[in-house]
């Protein structure tokens, strides 16, 4: 280690810049692999239930591109948490999933699997032509709500602030933009083979897709409890 002034100081910022990088890397891979891992789930369930594909492969892709990769990206501008130097050093030993991460994937991908294909369902059922759009719509809104929640390991949203990452704010309201232009713009209709929903129908999507965002943020009301 070479100190570039003579403040020893200097050592305590170095490592607590050093962790917020590594809670930042560990949350992104959480991320991605919790999205990726829903889309596995839908996939693999929808037939199960008598369903057809939720999704055709331009809508995994639009996914795996947009989806996840720009609020994933944000993730790296995400502050340390409160108590980031109060935690003992990490062991070496440890792997990337230890802490509960493994778990998290797990659960939060098949609870937001779920979700899509009984939002496919319902439509499916209702006679609703646009159910396949509907399905893809509520996995896209359904990884928002799980990038804002998982911010934190335990602490709520609403204590770190909403408005502590820029950044991810903005790239959010980019995907929603991006998201609204592929199923009400015709042009993009014919690439990705989406149809424009009514307001009722985005309305119910949104409101479903907040059970993800509900689910993780007790989750991590349940951790606070257990650390007290």
């Amino acid at each position: 280690m070479i100190l570039l002034d003579d403040n020893f100081a200097t050592i305590v910022v170095a490592v607590k810049h050093g962790r917020r990088i590594f809670d930042n890397i560990l949350k992104f891979i959480k991320y991605i692999m919790t999205g990726n891992s829903s889309e596995i789930w839908a996939i693999f369930l929808a037939p199960f239930f008598g369903l057809p594909m939720p999704f055709l492969a331009i809508h995994i892709l639009w996914i795996n591109l947009v989806t996840d990769g720009l609020p994933g990206l944000a993730l790296a501008s995400e502050p340390s948490e409160e108590n980031i130097m109060k935690r003992p050093p990490r062991s070496p030993k440890l792997n990337i999933f230890a802490g509960g991460m493994a778990w998290h994937i797990l659960w939060v991908g098949l609870l937001m699997g779920l979700v899509t294909i009984a939002m496919q369902a319902w439509a499916i059922n209702t006679k609703n032509t646009h159910w396949q759009t509907m399905a893809f719509m509520t996995l896209c809104f359904s990884q928002m709500g799980h990038v804002l929640a998982m911010r934190s390991d335990t602490q709520s949203i609403f204590k770190i602030g909403l408005f502590s990452n820029k950044p991810l704010l903005w790239s959010l309201l980019l995907t929603f933009a991006l998201q609204m232009m592929i199923i009400y713009t015709p042009f993009f209709n014919n690439i990705f083979r989406t149809q424009p929903l009514t307001l009722y129908e985005l309305g119910i999507i949104i409101l479903v897709s907040t059970i993800i965002f509900w689910a993780v943020e007790i989750e991590k009301w349940i951790k606070r409890i257990r650390n007290k």
